[in-house]
Formats: structure tokens, sequence, C-alpha cells
């Protein structure tokens, strides 16, 4: 019994435990339930709150929209309506133009026909008048107008003369009263100093033994000296100096310096020697690119190119008639700018035309043309103005000047190069050398007279038509020109002009 009780109770308390715990975890169900519900009831009447919200809000919106649509719609109805009034107004008025141009026509179509029959009447009257006149002076209607017409020709051309021939004695005597004030003006305001080389030049030394020393042994010295720079070095009796000559004054230069270095150095031998004129080929190199820009800064004159500035910087070394043509060429230009800005014209391009004009002659060149050639040649590649090419090919006249700034130009330079002191030539060998070409000239078998123009530069000669024909004269031309080569020193170029004219005269009895 107690056995039975022990696994009784037990039992009894476990079914009891779990009964409890059953009717525990219904009620936690029920519970949560309950809650649940509460919470999707109180979820749905939020929802509909917010949807009685939002269709409110719809409401009042399409409302809104739709109050601003009429709105709209009865703007755009006025709008059109005022629109509507003003096409008819502009057709009312469109009408009114349409009856008063209609209205117009066909006045004007009566006065047209009034006109009609007026000009009828008057061209029967001008024909009646007409016959009568002709009658009356004996000459027909045309042959009066050609009358009257001529006399008004010889009139009027008489007073257009009259009034031109004034009018050109007054511009030409203005002319050359201004072309005066302005040339003398401008030669006032230039004042440049004069310098002047020639084609040798002498280098001192500090005794006799130094001869030998530059000659060397059985001349290497000197041979490597002349080699190297180009030049003739003359050693005569002439105590303590050694005298150079070179036409190129570049190389003139350089071999006097590579000389008076040697010279103070003491080290005369070949090796030497060519270390020395390498060295002072790129100093005298620098000074040439040096001068071209110096030139270009004190003129103001920018954008030339690095072959423009060494053609400009060799001019340093150049001289034309004892007169140093980089200084020449720097006062041609300040002349030209003085001149361009007395009579109005473009200053700039006056200037630059001016200072390039002789650039040719700084450069080195095998061919035949001259040094004008040359030198637009170069202004050409430079990209210049075709103005200051033409400058510079026309300042000797080889080509005829197209714009006032290559007249300017042709002036400038004459000016520099004819004021005193500017140039060694004196008057007696200027006469000379013309005489010389045209006595040269005249010594052939044809010649008639011969003319030395543009200070030499070229040789115009007239020869007999019966004994020179066309082919002889070519060949007339290039034997003068090879004889004034061979017996005469000249600057530049010599241009040698044959004119042959042939004149046919008859008489009628």
């Amino acid at each position: 019994m107690n056995v039975i009780l022990m696994f009784a109770l037990p039992l009894a308390g476990l079914i009891l435990g779990w009964t409890i715990r059953w009717l525990y975890a219904r009620f936690q169900l029920s519970s949560s339930e309950q809650r649940a519900e509460r919470v999707k009831q109180d979820a749905i009447k939020e929802a509909e709150a917010e949807k009685r919200e939002l269709l409110l809000e719809t409401k009042d919106q399409l409302l809104s929209e739709r109050n601003a649509f009429e709105r709209e719609f009865r703007d755009r109805r006025n709008e059109l309506q005022r629109f509507e009034r003003r096409i008819l107004q502009k057709e009312e008025n469109l009408e009114k133009k349409t009856t008063d141009v209609e209205q117009k026509l066909q006045s004007l179509a009566s006065r047209e026909r009034k006109l009609g029959e007026r000009e009828t009447f008057l061209q029967a009257e001008e024909e009646k008048w007409k016959s009568k006149l002709e009658k009356i002076a004996g000459l027909t209607a045309e042959e009066a107008k050609k009358l009257i017409i001529q006399s008004m020709e010889n009139e009027a051309r008489h007073d257009a003369q009259v009034i031109i021939n004034k009018t050109e004695q007054e511009a030409q005597t203005q002319a050359e009263k201004r072309a005066r004030e302005i040339l003398v003006a401008t030669i006032q305001r230039i004042a440049t100093e004069v310098s002047s080389e020639v084609t040798i030049t002498s280098v001192s030394l500090p005794n006799d033994e130094m001869k030998g020393r530059i000659i060397g042994r059985e001349g290497r010295n000197i041979r490597t000296l002349e080699t190297l720079t180009g030049v003739d070095i003359i050693i005569d009796d002439t105590p303590e100096a050694v005298v150079i000559s070179c036409f190129d004054p570049v190389r003139k230069e350089i071999s006097r310096r590579s000389l008076e270095r040697l010279i103070q150095d003491g080290r005369i031998h070949p090796a030497r020697i060519e270390e020395v004129v390498q060295k002072v080929t790129r100093e005298v190199s620098q000074i040439i690119y040096e001068e071209g820009e110096k030139v270009l800064f004190d003129l103001g004159i920018h954008n030339i190119s690095h072959d423009g500035i060494r053609a400009l910087g060799r001019l340093h070394f150049r001289t034309s008639y004892g007169q140093n043509v980089l200084q020449h060429s720097k006062e041609v230009a300040i002349i030209a700018g003085m001149l361009a800005a007395e009579i109005g014209v473009d200053r700039e391009i006056a200037k630059r035309g001016a200072l390039l004009h002789d650039i040719g002659k700084g450069m080195d060149s095998e061919s035949d043309s001259s040094h004008a050639e040359l030198g637009a040649e170069l202004a050409r590649k430079m990209g210049e103005d075709p103005r200051i090419v033409n400058a510079i090919v026309s300042h000797h006249n080889d080509v005829e000047p197209n714009c006032i700034e290559s007249v300017i130009v042709q002036v400038a330079d004459a000016i520099s190069a004819a004021r005193p002191g500017a140039r060694r030539e004196t008057l007696n060998n200027y006469i000379k050398r013309l005489e010389s070409l045209e006595k040269i000239a005249e010594g052939f078998e044809g010649v008639e007279k011969a003319f030395a123009i543009q200070a030499g530069r070229e040789l115009r000669i007239m020869v007999n038509h019966d004994q020179i024909n066309d082919d002889s004269a070519k060949d007339l031309a290039k034997e003068i020109a090879k004889k004034i080569e061979a017996e005469l020193s000249y600057p530049g170029r010599i241009k040698v002009t044959i004119i042959r004219e042939t004149r046919v005269v008859e008489y009628a009895r």
C-alpha cells in the first residue's frame, strides 16, 4: 500500500503540474491572441483614419488643380477672344487699305491716260516747232545737237585744263617746299658717328723676330693660319708689323684677333693656331649675334629670325666706300622713320625696310645675284611684309618701287650715303670712276654715247642701229661687262644697258 502510494503520489503531482502548466500556457495564448486582436483593431482604425485623411487631401488637391485649370482656361479663352478681335480689326483695316489702293490705282490710271494724251499733244507740237526751227536754221536736229555738244565739250576741256594747270603748279610748289622742309628737318635731327675701314689691316709686333715665329719652319704656321681663316697674311719689310688682307671682313677680323692672341701668348704652332682660331671664331660669332640684337633693340624692331639677326650682325664688320654698313643701315632706318612720320605713312614698315635694305651684304653666298636680290630673298624666307621685300630689292632701282615706303628707303639711303664725312671716297675719285666706265664703253665700235648713272651702278650705252643689230647688241653688252670686270675695281655690280633705236623719216611733198 505504501509502495502504491509512493508511486501514486509523484504521478499525481506530475499530472497536476502538467495540468497547471497547460492551463497557464492556455491562459498565455488567449492573452496573446487578445493583444494581437487589439493591435489589429488599432491598426485597422489607424489605416481608416489615414485613408480618410488621404482622401481629404486628394480631394483638396483635385479641387485646387481644377480651379487652376479653370482659371487658365478662362485666360486662354480671353486671350483667344482678344486675338480674334485684333484679327477682325486688321481685316477691316486691310479692306479699307485695299479700297484706298483701288481708288488710287483708278486715279493713277486716269492721270496716266491724261498724261498720255498730253504727251501725244506735246510730241505733235514738238514735231511742228522742230520742222519750223530746221527750216529757219537750215540744220537738222541731230546736226544742231552735235554742234551744241561739241561747243560745250571744248569749253569744258578748256576750263578743266586751266584748273589742272593751276592745281599742278600749286601742288608742285607746295610739294617742293614741303619736301625740302622734311628733308632739312630730318637731316638736322640725325647725328651719328662716322666709322670707316678698309679691306686690309695691320697687326703690331713686339719685335721683328716675331715675324719668323709667325712664318714658322718652312712656312707651316703662316700657311695654317691662312688656311683656317681664309685671308692673306703679308709679311714684308715694314718694321714690327704684318698686314692682313681679305675681302671678307669677318674672316679678316677673326684672323686679326687670332694673330694678336697668338703674339700675346707666345706659343705659335699649328695645333695652337687651330685652337685659337676656333675659339676666336666662336667669340666673333657671338659678337655678330650681339651686334645684331643691339641694333634691333636700339631701333625698337622685333620679331627678326636668328638668321636675320646674324646677317645684320655681320654688317658690323662690313664696309662700303669706307662706311660701316651696320651703322649705315641703322642711320637709314632712323632717317626713314623720321620721313615716314613727317608724311604720315607706316613708320614701322619704313624703319624695318630701311634697316634690312643692305642685309644681303651680310650673307655668305656664291650666287651672282646682287645684295639687294639676296636681301629680298632672305626677307621672303623670314616672312617679312611684301612692302619690306620691295623696299630691299628696289633701293638701287633694280626693280620699280611699288609703295611709298620703298621710295622713303631710297631717299633715306641716299641721305645717309651723301652726308659729309659718311663715305671716304672723294668727288674726284667718284668722277674718275664714272669717266672710266664711259670711256671703256665708248672704246667699242658702234657705240655713239655712254652714260654712267645711279652713282656708277648702271651704264647706259647708245649704239648706232646700222652697225649694231639686236644679236650683236647682246654680244656687245657681254664684252663691255667683261672689260669693266678686268680693268676696274668697284663694290657690288654694274648693270650694262644697250639702247638701240631705229628711226624712219619720210616727207610728204
